[in-house]
């Protein structure tokens, strides 16, 4: 799934094969953002973040169908996660008049909201188990890669200091990949993971001899596939408006 942004104040969500075949537009909103994919593919999220105004999370058939809007109430909507048993969504986002991020779960039938933890990142993975949630700090002293245990909901610090978008479980559930942009190329660390324990120093997975963005518009720009065969980011194209401005 992606985003575009064919006008401005407009953006759509779309679905296609990972060669760009079968596209098909899912949503459009004024500002939307991609979440994840069911594990069959049959489901997405998606939210559509509205800061100032109260962010929006959605459930939604690969084919278009059946949306649903979740009751949750946020100023702002960072990511969404569904459960690998497709029954519970992840949701990160400061609630209203709060500046602090704040991860809840709900029912993908809408029903049984439930605060899980605050001020330890979005949420951005769940281990197959749906024992681990995987959550990262984007900014601010406590930048880095965090843990939630699901059994006692708190916030473990795994990578502290590690500056990356997302954190991708492998799929054979031993490690998770996270990538980190640096002068003109970017680097795919692996870590060890078992047991919701780190094992040994993160490693050089991949060195992709480029940079791409990590972020386009306010929305992660890169996936990292469970298998890191695939990754898919954005290139930002358009065109910049130079003006003149008299002195006068």
């Amino acid at each position: 799934m992606y985003i575009t942004l064919p006008a401005p104040q407009r953006t759509e969500l779309l679905a296609s094969d990972i060669d760009g075949g079968n596209k098909m537009r899912i949503a459009t909103g004024e500002n939307l953002g991609t979440g994840t994919w069911a594990p069959d593919n049959s489901h997405l999220s998606f939210q559509e973040p509205r800061a100032g105004v109260g962010g929006k999370a959605y459930i939604v058939g690969a084919d278009g169908s059946g949306l649903r809007e979740l009751p949750l109430t946020f100023d702002y909507i960072m990511y969404s996660v569904l459960s690998p048993d497709q029954k519970t969504i992840y949701v990160t986002g400061p609630e209203r008049g709060s500046q602090v991020p704040t991860v809840w779960r709900v029912s993908t039938d809408g029903s049984n909201p439930e605060e899980v933890v605050d001020n330890c990142g979005a949420v951005t993975d769940i281990d197959a188990g749906g024992q681990y949630l995987l959550g990262v700090v984007w900014f601010g002293e406590k930048i880095g890669i965090y843990e939630v245990p699901t059994s006692n909901k708190k916030c473990i610090p795994l990578l502290p200091g590690v500056e990356t978008i997302y954190a991708t479980i492998a799929r054979d559930g031993k490690s998770f990949f996270y990538a980190v942009a640096s002068r003109g190329e970017t680097s795919i660390f692996r870590q060890l993971w078992k047991d919701g324990k780190t094992i040994g120093a993160p490693q050089l997975a991949l060195k992709v001899p480029f940079a791409f963005p990590t972020w386009h518009a306010s929305h992660g720009a890169y996936s990292i596939s469970r298998d890191l065969s695939t990754i898919v980011y954005a290139r930002p194209g358009g065109h910049a408006d130079l003006y003149l401005l008299s002195q006068r």
